[in-house]
């Protein structure tokens, strides 16, 4: 898989669960793909210091992002 297909399926995942982060007065922006198995992503809005923001970083992102994109190994919040 190229870079820009594997950045797409990590695109088509986060706008699966863009929504439900929307739902909650937060969203979620793609920063970098490293090494093709690392996705570093900004939780943004009421997302930031909320107190299960890295359960629905786990739960939510990183597994919906490894149903699109199974080379992925982790999903990485980087604070603003």
């Amino acid at each position: 898989m190229t870079d820009t297909e594997l950045k797409g399926k990590v695109e088509a995942a986060l706008e699966e669960i863009r929504p439900f982060l929307q739902n909650d007065g937060g969203d979620i922006s793609l920063l970098s793909i490293e090494d093709g198995t690392t996705v570093k992503v900004q939780l943004e809005g009421a997302c930031v210091g909320c107190s299960v923001n890295q359960m629905t970083l786990k739960s939510g992102v990183e597994m919906t992002i490894k149903k699109h994109a199974p080379q992925i190994e982790r999903v990485i919040n980087i604070e603003a």
